[in-house]
């Protein structure tokens, strides 16, 4: 299986399942020197981790990250930095009634048909619990660049949408961390939390966007052509599971501008501009403005309601979703949207500092 690893300078591999016995990556490229504050790591896999609340599945994992190389005395060394994060509370016999059927609109039948075996105890690889590994990684790139902050929060659930813009809001983590689906517009907040419950009430899944906001960019991130900074983000979020959209700046809403609408005038000769339509980024390359985009996330394809769908043998028959699902991805997906944002930034940062380097 390829396409495990992410990043160039700074990099991470991965690997484990679901339902095995850990989870567990390498992470290369890190300065040596940098300092690290463990418990900020686990706090990041804490909002990641199953259990917190009524609108999420109710697994029970502790997710406590054990590094095992690359660090000493809470400092990077300079060598690779292996992490594990064990399984504790897997219920395999949760999938057998699937093992020989393919959920609709899950990853069991293009698995199958790509390898010719799948691990069907929650999905194996293809498990969204795979994101533990670039959560940790992305917790220690945030640390590198300390100096750029990375705030997301959930932006719509279904047809409940923040209405005001991100410059109205009060992103502070208490904020955003006051409700357990991690918006920080209270009345509405209080409405997609229903909303879940009901949704989940009847067995089914709902889906919804994040904006994530980078401030403190420095004009100069990104390289033009191939690696342009929005397109590696957008890479970074469209490999999240259940994502299926990406938009940055004015996004698609930008299409029903003209022109001299949508330009971004300067107002000073540092480059500020007067609005912000392009998103901080500019062919390919930061302007020192706020990078801001949105992410969709579709529902979650195992929901506990019959459906027809297909099975190994080509018959069509009926099955339900069985044990511990998300009724709704948004509220855990905030720190795994950061910590990819993180690794993005992270690469670019090392890109600059050789660059700098090489003058």
């Amino acid at each position: 299986m390829a396409g495990n690893i992410f990043g160039n300078l700074f990099r991470i591999s991965t690997f484990g399942e679901s339902h095995g016995v850990a989870l567990g990556g390498v992470i290369d490229g890190c300065p040596s020197g940098l300092e690290l504050n463990l418990e900020e790591i686990q706090y990041e896999l804490n909002r990641r981790k199953p259990g917190q609340s009524s609108i999420v599945t109710p697994r029970n994992e502790p997710d406590k990250v054990n590094f095992l190389s690359g660090i000493f005395e809470n400092k990077t060394t300079g060598t690779p930095i292996g992490f594990i994060v064990y399984n504790k509370d897997q219920k395999s016999d949760d999938y057998k009634h699937i093992q020989d059927i393919y959920r609709p609109s899950h990853s069991d039948f293009t698995y199958e048909s790509k390898y010719g075996i799948r691990d069907y105890r929650g999905g194996g690889r293809s498990s969204a619990r795979e994101t533990i590994c670039r959560v940790v990684a992305g917790s220690i790139a945030k640390q590198l660049i300390k100096d750029i902050k990375i705030t997301s929060y959930v932006s719509s659930v279904g047809e409940i949408s923040v209405k005001k813009s991100y410059q109205e809001l009060d992103l502070s983590r208490e904020s955003i961390e006051k409700y357990s689906i991690r918006c920080p517009d209270s009345s509405v907040a209080k409405e997609m939390i229903y909303k879940i419950n009901k949704i989940k009430s009847k067995g089914d899944t709902i889906g919804g966007t994040i904006t994530c906001i980078i401030e403190n960019v420095p004009k100069g991130i990104g390289e033009p052509v191939f690696s342009k900074l929005h397109s590696e983000l957008g890479k970074a979020m469209l490999s999240i599971n259940a994502v299926k959209g990406f938009e940055y700046g004015s996004g698609f809403n930008g299409t029903q501008l003209t022109g001299s609408q949508h330009n971004d005038l300067f107002y000073n000769k540092s480059g500020k501009t007067k609005t912000n339509l392009s998103g901080g980024i500019q062919g390919g390359i930061s302007n020192g403005m706020d990078i801001y985009f949105r992410i969709a996330f579709k529902p979650v394809a195992t929901i506990m309601q019959k459906q027809k769908t297909l099975d190994k043998y080509g018959n069509f028959v009926l099955m339900e979703g069985k044990g511990r699902h998300d009724p709704c991805v948004l509220p855990r997906a905030i720190p795994i949207v950061e910590s990819m944002t993180a690794l993005v930034l992270a690469d670019y940062w090392m890109y600059a500092k050789l660059s700098k380097l090489n003058r």
